[in-house]
């Protein structure tokens, strides 16, 4: 059994032999000096070949020391110390007694030591194969990061790969175990999981945008009238999602159920290759969602050369049946009934399989199996897609290869959305960081503008953004369908998640060659603040957010909804409502309130964010921007200097990083530098490549500062040319400065006059707001007001405000922004 040559992986599994110890019936592997693998063998043979989720044990040699004793049994005890860890072992069959694990950095001397057949303590969780009927919360399976700093990745029950790119069972009676002793050092503990089960890839820039998603037995016509509705509202998309009554559902029961299905039902698309033509043209891509459970049977239109590739005699009609352990299935499955497809215009496949983990070869599960050949599948020469990439559900640790995750169909409630939050930031402990769910829930529930707003913004700052609803005429998310606030609001919400996208696609790259996931737990980088692990929801954004969704209702009395959030030491800035807060050392909790325009999205002094677009109002495209907005929070930056790499290519790897550094006072901007020459590469007729192909020639920039005191003014300098900038407002505190056009290899210099120092909170004012719009008496709301702004210090009113009639949500309401500096 071999599968074609693009649909195998290329492995390194065989380990330097300086990094390996043998002991009687066991074998241990110093993979990094907290990174081991242990193995046992009754026979005392070793498995060199790659697994299902190990694929490079090729790491360098490392330092480490042994000491064998004799036991009275006659056997040999081992202790194995690295810089990281103390391994004993009394050299017979691994057991509790005999194999232990020891954590050395001071995180518990009794809670970090491992004994084996164990559950190691302080596991942070991982994630779960699917959302699908949950309402609330679910159990997660664990990850390799331990808040007592081990953890362990039992790899003993997957299978071998094989040189032909099939898959072997192990031999029974053997233990493959990864033990992770890294402490607290969580980045090193994701980059030595990365090092040996491979990198996340880096996904095709289109995704990073706005996905449409609905299952509805939808016309080509209807299809492409609602992407020129949501065109004409400004509303923009960069995938259309067509879900299964694409295809035709409406068969005889005796060939099957209608859930599988490969040929193009011609009532609602009498012309699919033109239908996908026209998605195109309108700057979509196009995914179509199957279900191949029930394989390929007799009135598909594939069907014929299906069975002609498998050597069958179509003229029988007999079903070829799904097979995940059958290579030579896999092969016909896509050649014969996808690739076609592609070549009419689908982009990826959206793979739904929910028929659970057995096949006919023990230990295959036909998710894994599909979603490894379907994601190769997609790299060969020739595929649509650019970059490779599929969508299914997670298949257990190393499905972060094969993004993106589908998370399975979620009620409609609060309480799904309160898990969401925490469920995707915890992936990124068993590294997997491209979750796609289905943002405003699949079925169930009830319609609620609150809730439906509020999931559209956490998706924003979601991996993946994909609006979707079941198959009901009631339930579906186009934000007309809702109360004007919420449809503006999510419009607001989904233009910005496309003017993300440059930051987005940083951080895609950022993924795959730092280790480093979009959406993190905040303990990722405070993993010695208890307040870290206090905040499930919150998470960090890439490397200059830190993000905390709304996921409770609102307050009728206060007119705000609240999250708690824990902030690092240091001054942040909230972006949507401008907001300071300060957080001395140890870090601080704080109940933050926002309304339905709003959720916290702080950012520390000196952060630079770079927007896709002039205005809030564009609905820009998921391209590489010719216009671009950089953000740059007011005040001097912790190190002296914030920086940001801008990388930019066209899903050709031909990579642009524009570097942006201010200190907090003058933004530097280039000159740009490409990851290729053109002295180093040509074209097909030998000219030579222009290294800048993935950026627009001319760049249109401008920079806005948000939370400054009293910008004076600013001069401009590109290319050495100095001129006065022109200044205006921009929102509540900040000044932007028109940079104008700026070439790839030019240098633009951006020096802000007058006092630099950022601006503080308008406390009088502030609190005169919140009063206003809340739903108390007016006698309340003047004792209040007047409690709050005295001349002298507005923070002794503060003990006055326990004295008053005031509603608990107000009180917490009114305090925060007293206290928030």
């Amino acid at each position: 059994m071999s599968l074609p040559d693009h649909l195998r992986l290329a492995t390194r599994p065989g380990a330097h032999a300086d990094n390996i110890v043998h002991a009687g019936p066991a074998r241990i592997t110093v993979l990094t000096p907290a990174l081991i693998r242990l193995e046992y063998s009754p026979d005392g043979a070793f498995e060199d070949r790659a697994s299902q989720v190990a694929l490079f044990r090729d790491t360098e040699p490392a330092a480490f020391d042994v000491r064998r004793t004799a036991r009275p049994d006659g056997r040999e005890a081992l202790v194995l110390d690295t810089a990281a860890l103390r391994l004993t072992y009394d050299g017979g069959p691994f057991a509790t007694h005999g194999l232990s694990v020891q954590v050395k950095g001071g995180v518990s001397n009794y809670h970090s030591t491992w004994g084996y057949g164990q559950p190691p303590e302080g596991n942070l969780g991982g994630t779960a194969r699917t959302l699908d009927m949950v309402d609330g919360e679910c159990a997660l399976e664990p990850g390799i990061l331990s808040r007592y700093g081990v953890a362990v990745l039992d790899d003993s029950a997957s299978l071998l790969l094989t040189d032909d790119g099939w898959v072997a069972a192990r031999e029974p009676g053997r233990v493959d175990v990864y033990v992770f002793a890294h402490g607290r050092d969580y980045a090193g503990a994701l980059r030595d999981f990365y090092a040996l089960t491979g990198p996340t890839p880096v996904l095709p820039r289109f995704a990073l945008g706005n996905w449409w998603s609905r299952f509805h037995r939808y016309s080509a016509d209807e299809y492409e009238g609602l992407m020129d509705a949501f065109a004409a509202q400004r509303l923009p998309f960069s995938v259309a999602v067509v879900d299964m009554d694409w295809h035709r559902v409406d068969i005889d029961p005796a060939l099957g159920s209608g859930w599988t299905g490969f040929s193009w039902n011609r009532e609602l698309f009498p012309d699919p290759r033109a239908f996908l033509r026209h998605l195109r043209e309108r700057g979509l891509r196009t995914t179509l969602n199957i279900h191949p459970a029930d394989g390929i049977r007799a009135h598909e239109d594939r069907y014929t050369a299906a069975a002609l590739a498998l050597g069958r005699d179509p003229s029988t009609g007999e079903p070829i049946a799904f097979d995940a352990a059958d290579p030579d299935f896999l092969h016909a499955y896509l050649q014969a009934v996808l690739h076609p497809m592609e070549a009419e215009g689908v982009d990826f496949w959206w793979l739904d399989w929910q028929q659970g983990p057995f096949s006919a070869l023990p230990g295959l599960d036909p998710l894994w199996m599909l979603n490894h050949v379907h994601y190769l599948d997609s790299a060969r020469e020739g595929a649509r897609v650019g970059r490779p990439m599929t969508f299914s559900r997670y298949a257990g640790p190393g499905s972060h290869r094969y993004p993106i995750g589908f998370s399975g169909d979620t009620v409609v409630s609060w309480a799904s959305l309160a898990f969401q939050p925490r469920f995707t930031a915890t992936a990124s402990n068993i590294g997997y960081g491209w979750w796609s769910h289905d943002i405003g829930g699949h079925l169930f529930g009830v319609k609620d503008d609150e809730l439906a707003t509020r999931w559209v913004q956490l998706g924003v700052f979601s991996p993946i953004l994909r609006l979707h609803s079941t198959s009901d005429a009631f339930n579906s998310k186009e934000p007309w369908r809702f109360g004007r606030e919420a449809a503006r609001v999510m419009g607001d919400y989904l233009r910005l998640r496309h003017r993300l996208v440059p930051y987005l696609h940083t951080m895609n790259r950022r993924a795959h060659t730092h280790g480093q996931p979009l959406v993190r737990p905040i303990y990722h980088e405070h993993p010695w603040a208890d307040g870290a692990y206090e905040v499930p929801n919150q998470f960090a954004f890439g490397t200059q957010l830190l993000v905390a969704p709304i996921t409770a209702p609102t307050d009728l009395e206060l007119g705000m909804a609240a999250v708690d959030v824990w902030l690092p030491e240091g001054r942040w800035y909230d972006l949507p409502t401008g907001l300071s807060y300060a957080a001395a050392r140890g870090g601080r909790r704080i109940r933050m309130h926002r309304t339905l325009d709003d959720l916290p999205l702080l950012a520390r002094r000196g952060t630079i964010l770079p927007l896709a677009g002039a205005s809030d109002d564009e609905a820009v495209s998921v391209e590489n921007p010719t216009h671009l907005q950089v953000l740059v929070v007011a005040g001097t930056p912790e190190g002296g200097v914030g920086e940001f790499d801008l990388l930019e290519d066209r899903d050709d790897d031909a990579w642009v990083r524009t570097p942006l550094r201010f200190d907090g006072r003058s933004l530097v901007i280039g000159p740009c530098e490409a990851e290729r020459s053109a002295e180093s590469e040509v074209d097909s007729e030998g000219e030579p490549v222009d290294p800048f192909a993935a950026i627009p020639a001319v760049r249109e920039w401008e920079v806005v500062v948000l939370g400054a005191a009293n910008v004076t003014g600013a001069s401009v300098a590109v290319g050495g040319r100095m001129r006065r900038g022109h200044v205006r407002p921009a929102g509540r505190d900040g000044v932007a400065v028109s940079v104008g056009p700026v070439e790839p290899g030019q240098r633009a210099l951006v020096t802000l006059d007058g006092d630099m120092n950022p601006a503080g909170n308008d406390v009088p004012g502030r609190v005169f707001d919140l009063l206003d719009q809340a739903q108390i008496a007016f006698e309340d709301k003047r004792r209040a007001h007047a409690a709050l702004t005295r001349p002298d210090d507005p923070r002794s009113g503060l003990l006055e405000l326990g004295a008053l009639n005031l509603p608990e949500p107000i009180r917490a309401a009114l305090t925060e922004i007293v206290l928030a500096q």
